[in-house]
């Protein structure tokens, strides 16, 4: 009997954890240089127009959904979301939020919310990076560029990363994290445009890093993101290091190759902003990755509206220079009152607060993790199986 039921049971576990497709993968800096600008040469041979760039775009974006697994969709569910504390800054509070993003797994964040929410306000999404120390969303560059935003007007959400912050139901490191991420950016933005004051035609997505690779997926998946700013991510040759950028074949499928270039791409002809430093994988943007997508934006005729913000001395991070590039872009194209975080004409970062971890934390002994919450890699594994 023992046997019998050994026999039984473990066909069940093998299809509760069916293996990731590692066939087709581009991880890291997968193109030398040179191979890289060859590459994205031999890709603009596939299109010369707005028409058949679109064709182009058709496939990447289809590429996308079948490596990440997300060609069919599960039915969204009312959203859960759970308040468990609130902060107060100048000219905006912050919130600890929960939603419950599939059954019994909870997405993390905090909302920053402008004082006046009597009229329409624009709607931005703010993936953080593999930034430790503290965790993504606790970052002080993180807060502030949140915090900004929200003084100027808009209604920001910062969410955690997998296995990062209060999101530690699993480790980062499930091979299905890129899936979940993608998701979890889905459904923040579905709770974002549910928050009746927020302005559907005035949404947008920015993150650093690997924020800005789920940015530009989501920009490349949804177009209810009309604004994108990618920052320190977008390069022909380094397709993202980490298992959530590059553990799925989201970048060569049976039929076609393409890069983070073209899928930053796949935004148009919605306004895009690359910021790029000296200190990455980003170095070239200006004389690469930027003039390649510039192309593609004169075919809808209206060139002015990707833009690249590039720092030579700067290194890999969020730092002041990459925030005042963002504030300026989403200010201009959401229209958002940058003279309320300014001083004297220049951008003022001081009321922007820095709250503990602590403060920001959406679980404590107060407000346990969800009685239904799902835990570790296997189970949460599990859910993505669709």
């Amino acid at each position: 009997m023992y046997k019998i039921l050994l026999c039984i049971l473990l066909p069940l576990h093998a299809l509760s954890q069916a293996a990731v497709d590692t066939t087709n993968l581009c991880r890291g800096a997968y193109y030398t240089l040179d191979q890289a600008i060859a590459a994205h040469h031999a890709f603009a041979k596939t299109y010369h127009d707005k028409t058949t760039w679109q064709k182009r775009a058709a496939i990447i974006k289809a590429g996308v959904l079948q490596g990440a697994e997300l060609t069919h969709m599960p039915a969204k569910a009312t959203l859960h979301v759970m308040v468990t504390g609130k902060r107060q800054g100048s000219g905006y509070t912050v919130e600890n939020i929960a939603i419950e993003t599939l059954p019994g797994y909870y997405l993390t964040g905090n909302l920053y919310i402008p004082a006046d929410t009597t009229k329409p306000t624009a709607g931005i999404l703010s993936p953080h990076g593999h930034f430790r120390q503290p965790d993504g969303r606790y970052q002080p560059d993180e807060q502030k560029l949140c915090a900004t935003l929200a003084r100027m007007g808009a209604t920001v959400f910062a969410y955690d990363m997998v296995g990062y912050g209060d999101n530690k139901q699993c480790t980062h490191e499930i091979p299905r994290v890129l899936k979940l991420q993608t998701w979890n950016s889905i459904r923040a933005l579905d709770y974002l445009l549910s928050l009746p004051w927020v302005d559907s035609t005035r949404t947008a997505v920015t993150g650093a890093s690997g924020g800005g690779t789920q940015s530009l997926l989501l920009t490349a998946l949804d177009n209810r993101i009309k604004v994108s700013a990618p920052i320190i991510m977008v390069s022909a040759y380094f397709f993202g290091g980490c298992v959530c950028e590059s553990g799925m074949p989201i970048h060569k499928r049976p039929n076609n190759q393409t890069s983070n270039v073209e899928i930053a791409a796949l935004a148009a002809p919605r306004p895009l902003l690359l910021v790029s430093d000296g200190g990455d994988w980003t170095k070239n943007v200006p004389n690469i990755e930027y003039p390649y997508i510039q192309n593609i934006y004169c075919y809808y005729g209206n060139i002015q509206d990707v833009e690249n913000v590039h720092l030579p001395n700067d290194v890999h991070d969020l730092g002041p220079g990459k925030r005042m590039a963002v504030y300026a872009f989403l200010a201009k194209h959401l229209r958002l009152n940058i003279a309320s975080a300014s001083n004297s004409g220049v951008i003022d970062e001081t009321n922007s607060v820095v709250f503990t971890p602590e403060e920001l934390a959406v679980w404590n002994s107060a407000h346990p993790l969800p009685a239904n919450a799902v835990k570790g890699d296997m189970a949460v594994g599990g859910l993505l199986e669709w």
